[in-house]
This record gives C-alpha cells, sequence and structure tokens, in this order.
C-alpha cells in the first residue's frame, strides 16, 4: 500500500507504508468481501424454510431473490464517484454498517410485519443498494493504495473472500439453519459484519476520520470544477470500451454459472451428493485466485509490458474457462463433470488479474466511478442472461445451450478486450507511460 496522494480525502491509508500494516489491511479487506457475501447469501440459504414459513411458491420467491440485483445495479457508480472523492475505506465501512444491522434486523422485523413478501422483498432491494457500493469502492481504493507491481495479488487475495464467505455461510449457515431455524442464520451473518466494522474503527481509524465521511456526504454528489473528470474524453476511448464490455461478460457469466450449476447437477446427477458440487468448484478458485495475482504480478516485476500480462489472464479466464463450460455440457460423467465445472469456476478467477485491474491501470483518479459503469452494466446483462439460460433450458431441454451461451458471451468480451485494450492511463492529459 502506498501513502494517499495529496488530493485524495483519505488519511486512513497514510499510514500503511509498512508491511505488517499493508498485511492487515489486506486480511481485513478479505474479510469484509467474506462477509459480504455472506449476508448476500442468506436468502439463498434459507429459501426452503422462508418459503415454507410464509408459503410462498417460486414466482414469489423469485420476486424476493431478484430485488437484490435490481438494488445492486443502482449504486455502483454512485459509491464509486463518492469513493473517489472521500476514499473507499471510508464507503466501505459506511455500507458495511448499515447492510449488517439490515441484516440483524430483518428477522425481528419480518415476524412484526404481516406483509412479509413486500417486506422481504423490500429488505433485499435495500441490501442490493447498500452492497452495490462495495466493489467500486474497492476498486477505488486500491487503484489509489497499491502499487501496480502489488495490485494483481491484492486483488486476487482481495477477491478470494466471495469464495470463502460462500463457503462459510454455506457450511455455518447450514448447521445454524437447521439447529435453530433461518433467523440464526441472519443474526450470525449480521453480527459479524458489525464487529468486523467495530474492529476495523477501533484498530485503524481515528475519531477524526470516522467524522470525515458524514461532512463529505453532506456534500452531496457533486464535484469540484478542479476535480472533475472530462468524461467525454473518456468515453471516447476504446481502452474504455473495451474495458467494459469485457467486465460485462465476464460478470454476466459469472451469475449465469452461480445461478444455474447447482439445478444442473440436480438434474443430471440426481444421485450426487449437494455439498460436493456446492462446495469443490468454489475451494478451487481460492488457490487459483491467489496464483492468479502472483503470476500476474510477478510477470510485471520481471519486466514484461502490463497489459501483456493483462490479456494474457483474460485468455485464461474468460477463453479457456470457457472451453471447460462447453465440456461440462457434454459429460455424463459426474466426475469429469466435478473436473470441468472446478476448472470453469476456478480459472474464471484469472480474470481478477485481467480486466478487474486494467479499470485501474487505465484511470487510477477515477477507477470507482468506471468500475460502477461496468459492473453495473454486468449485473443487468446477468439478469438477462440468467434468464435467457431459463428460457433456453426449457425450450430446448438441453443443457448444452446453457454452456454455448456462456462461451459466446465470454468470447465478445475477451475479443474486444484483446483488440482495444491498453494500459496506459487515459484520465490525465499528462505525457503517457508505455507500458
Amino acid at each position: 500500500f502506498l501513502p494517499p496522494p495529496p488530493s485524495a480525502a483519505s488519511d486512513a491509508q497514510a499510514a500503511c507504508s509498512t508491511l505488517p500494516q499493508c498485511r492487515v489491511w489486506t486480511l481485513l479487506l478479505l474479510l469484509g468481501t467474506c462477509l459480504l457475501y455472506c449476508a448476500r447469501v442468506t436468502v439463498p440459504i434459507c429459501a426452503l424454510a422462508l418459503s415454507s414459513d410464509f408459503h410462498w411458491d417460486k414466482k414469489q420467491f423469485g420476486v424476493v431473490l431478484s430485488s437484490f440485483f435490481w438494488g445492486y445495479c443502482l449504486t455502483q457508480i454512485v459509491g464509486g464517484h463518492i469513493s473517489d472523492q472521500i476514499g473507499g475505506e471510508k464507503v466501505l465501512l459506511l455500507s458495511a454498517s448499515a447492510w449488517g444491522f439490515l441484516t440483524v434486523l430483518t428477522p425481528l422485523l419480518t415476524h412484526i410485519t404481516s406483509a412479509h413478501l413486500i417486506f422481504m422483498t423490500s429488505s433485499r432491494f435495500l441490501m442490493g443498494l447498500l452492497q452495490g457500493v462495495y466493489f467500486p469502492s474497492l476498486a477505488s481504493l486500491l487503484s489509489q493504495r497499491v502499487r501496480e507491481s502489488e495490485r494483481a495479488f491484492t486483488y486476487s487475495t482481495v477477491g478470494t473472500g466471495s469464495q470463502f464467505g460462500t463457503l462459510l455461510i454455506g457450511g455455518a449457515g447450514s448447521l445454524l439453519l437447521d439447529w435453530y431455524g433461518w433467523e440464526s442464520v441472519f443474526y450470525f451473518s449480521g453480527l459479524l459484519t458489525l464487529l468486523w466494522v467495530y474492529c476495523t474503527c477501533k484498530y485503524l481509524l481515528s475519531e477524526k476520520e470516522l467524522t470525515i465521511p458524514m461532512n463529505y456526504l453532506m456534500r452531496g454528489l457533486s464535484m469540484p470544477k478542479q476535480t472533475k473528470v472530462p468524461w467525454k474524453q473518456l468515453f471516447r476511448k476504446a481502452p474504455i470500451w473495451a474495458v467494459i464490455i469485457a467486465q460485462l461478460s465476464t460478470a454476466s457469466t459469472f451469475f449465469t454459472l452461480l445461478s444455474w450449476l447447482p439445478t444442473f447437477f440436480k438434474e443430471t446427477f440426481p444421485e450426487s451428493k449437494g455439498w460436493v458440487f456446492n462446495v469443490v468448484p468454489w475451494l478451487v478458485a481460492i488457490p487459483t485466485s491467489l496464483f492468479s495475482g502472483f503470476l500476474s504480478d510477478h510477470l510485471v516485476s520481471q519486466g514484461y509490458r502490463t497489459i501483456t500480462i493483462r490479456k494474457f489472464m483474460q485468455v485464461i479466464g474468460s477463453g479457456v474457462s470457457s472451453i471447460f463450460a462447453l465440456c461440462l455440457g457434454q459429460t455424463s460423467s459426474f466426475c469429469k463433470a466435478i473436473v470441468f465445472a472446478s476448472a470453469s469456476v476456478g480459472l474464471q478467477t484469472f480474470n481478477h488479474s485481467g480486466i478487474s485491474v486494467n479499470v485501474q491501470d487505465l484511470a487510477p483518479s477515477c477507477a470507482g466511478l468506471l468500475f460502477g459503469v461496468a459492473n453495473t452494466g454486468g449485473a443487468l446483462l446477468g439478469v438477462i442472461c440468467v434468464y435467457l439460460a431459463g428460457y433456453l433450458i426449457e425450450t430446448t431441454g438441453s443443457w448444452i445451450s446453457v454452456f454455448n451461451l456462456v462461451a459466446a458471451v465470454n468470447s465478445i468480451g475477451l475479443c474486444t478486450f484483446l483488440l482495444f485494450g491498453e494500459a496506459q492511463r487515459v484520465d490525465t492529459d499528462s505525457v503517457y507511460v508505455d507500458l
């Protein structure tokens, strides 16, 4: 981690110039990502229990699930913009505090109200709003605080929190659900999040720093003229559109696999154990994500051009992973299916060292907002692809069409990035440095 630039509003990372403090911040951000996914997956984990208690059918529960993504789309750009102005760590802590309280209060308020479906739908929509700022804020924070030679490994390490969170809530949440009911899953996730916020604020941020965010937020979303970014010029740059289109593709195909892989295994291999196909691919994704970040930073430090490394990682993350997805639709062996699914999900994490950090290469001064634009589109396209996948299954009766869809969307994003992707800064009028 580097000290913040003079224009940054945050002092929280100024002290993060020593190796131990860098490691503490990386660990805390990994835990934050883990708890983000714990809170996000509480409702899917409790699906059957909630539907049984409140007598919801699949269509009604589908409304509850989808409401999260609509909220998630709305705050990506705003969250990135605010983070670029006041510091990503402040936005992360404010949003985590809010979603932690919301998660804890959800069971209590659900039992008080009589309109259970409306309340839970509204709660999930609000959860999406609050969590939508997280990854744009993370991109903004890392772009301003992490050296380019360390950026891929740091982002990949923090990104493994999504797999850890899915595994944690899948394991501990399932046990709590069986022992104490669905309410305990919400209490567990929410209280852990609030504990994380408390520890971060107490040990890494001063009282003065904690009062700054509210003062900035009181000013609204206006941006001083001297700090305004020439958006028209930025969006005329081909590399900007290349990374946005690639992010759209990878995010939407990730949502598609995340949503339909469990159903694929249940229908294709009805005798298989659920814990195997729900756990193994995500376990594989953890070391592959860490390895991709280490390999990328190592190659950059060896003198290879940054854009060459970014494109190489993206070929693996979008191209090779799609090949294994296509193989998944062709096999009739459960063991081979697990191998192909694990390879496809695991290799997708190479995107963390490709397009995810390329946003920070291109525009570190506004990486949060740009990442928000790309992630918003990715979430919206993800909703479309998830629906389209279900339509293809119903009309064709074959899972091959779903994996063909994943490969086709990934190919569009990959080809665009390979043709037009660059790693030169485009957010400044200063002389570019050839990377």
